[in-house]
């Protein structure tokens, strides 16, 4: 009896105005970013295992929920949406030759160490922009974010900006093992610069190569952070990183969201399918990041389809816990209405509820019983702060 009452570990319910809240704040939300052209599509909340596999580079396969279906076939509920974005573009919009976007809703589900304090199941929104590769459509993505962030409520948050082709294409040219590659990604991502270079010591690379690393822990801040690693390598595909960047930049002025944007070279994502852009929004009353990001152009190759593409999540949860520490709450167009009544007043109830019904109005009938008298009643109205109590 004891388990049926609680939740697993990783998971909770939402009811009451905590809810309400919650679904506003989506309906908010997907408004904004159908309001810039996005369609809604679903996919289903599991998927074949291919589509999240290994190669895929998404979550470890460790932390997914693993089971499987009369045939043997093995199952995942999905832990990533990107990868089923793709997957169903690859699939529905094979010869579309048009910049494709799409928005979606939903829950995803990741199974995390206990020790790492978070949650199981997390509602998520995004949008996805496939078949564009330019510097324009990285641009909209941010400015959408941006856009979503302002819908939300919030006031002080920030966008920390980088490019996952900055930090390859030193390890290409450092000649770097595939061990040392993630070793290095977790010491930067921990802007731990003892740990770089204690890292690199035992390593056969120049000595500026090394300095380039350890630094990437620094290279954060405004513009004159692009300015900085220009002047750290002369590894092309590296500048070539930086002068993307630096075009997303100039585009995001003009959409006038400049000062919600700032730049970190040593942002690196744990999905491996990143290839240009990556992002991630940042607010107060939350350790984690509310919004996520990049651009991701071999992904859709994996689906049958070589197409470009650059995307975000909004983990809806986060957001809600950081509006709620910041004592933001969304506003509430409720219509809510209660009608208290006498057993042989039940005709007139019923018919006063049908009609108010009509016009739009939510009505909640409450029955007065011996158990259950008009003074309770009118508490528990009052308790759900409904806009309309009806005595009969």
């Amino acid at each position: 009896m004891q388990n049926m009452i609680h939740t697993p570990e990783g998971v909770r319910d939402i009811y009451n105005r905590e809810c309400e809240q919650k679904l506003a704040l989506q309906e908010r939300l997907h408004t904004v970013i159908k309001s810039y052209g996005y369609r809604d599509i679903e996919t289903p909340t599991f998927e074949f295992f291919d589509v999240f596999g290994k190669e895929v580079g998404t979550i470890p396969s460790r932390e997914l929920y693993k089971f499987f279906d009369r045939e043997g076939n093995t199952l995942v509920l999905r832990p990533d949406f990107t990868p089923s974005i793709a997957r169903a573009a690859a699939k529905y919009f094979l010869n579309e030759n048009m910049a494709i976007r799409l928005t979606y809703l939903g829950n995803a589900f990741i199974n995390n160490s206990s020790y790492q304090g978070r949650m199981k199941e997390t509602t998520q929104i995004g949008g996805e922009l496939i078949g564009d590769d330019s510097a324009d459509a990285d641009a909209e993505i941010i400015a959408l974010v941006v856009q979503l962030l302002l819908a939300s409520g919030l006031k002080e948050f920030q966008i920390s900006l980088g490019h996952a082709g900055f930090f390859q294409s030193l390890v290409r040219e450092a000649g770097l093992d595939r061990q040392t590659e993630e070793e290095l990604k977790e010491l930067i991502k921990n802007k731990n610069t003892f740990g770089v270079e204690k890292l690199l010591a035992s390593q056969e690379i120049g000595e500026n190569q090394r300095r380039l690393f350890a630094s990437l822990t620094g290279l954060f801040g405004t513009e004159k952070v692009l300015e900085r690693a220009e002047s750290l390598t002369g590894n092309t595909d590296a500048l070539a990183a930086l002068a993307r960047l630096r075009e997303i930049w100039r585009i995001l002025k003009l959409y006038g969201v400049e000062q919600y944007v700032s730049f970190d070279l040593g942002m690196l994502s744990r999905y491996m399918y990143y290839t240009g852009i990556v992002f991630r929004g940042y607010t107060f009353g939350t350790g984690d990041a509310v919004i996520k990001g990049g651009r991701y152009d071999s992904l859709l190759a994996h689906f049958g389809k070589d197409a470009p593409a650059v995307g975000f999540v909004a983990v809806i949860d986060q957001l809600m816990n950081a509006l709620t520490r910041q004592k933001i709450e969304q506003p509430l167009t409720s219509s809510h209405c209660m009608i208290l009544y006498e057993q042989d007043k039940q005709e007139e109830a019923i018919r006063r509820a049908l009609e108010l019904r009509g016009r739009g109005i939510d009505v909640e009938l409450v029955r007065i019983t011996e158990s259950r008298s008009r003074a309770d009643c009118k508490s528990y109205a009052e308790a759900a702060k409904c806009m309309l109590v009806v005595e009969l």
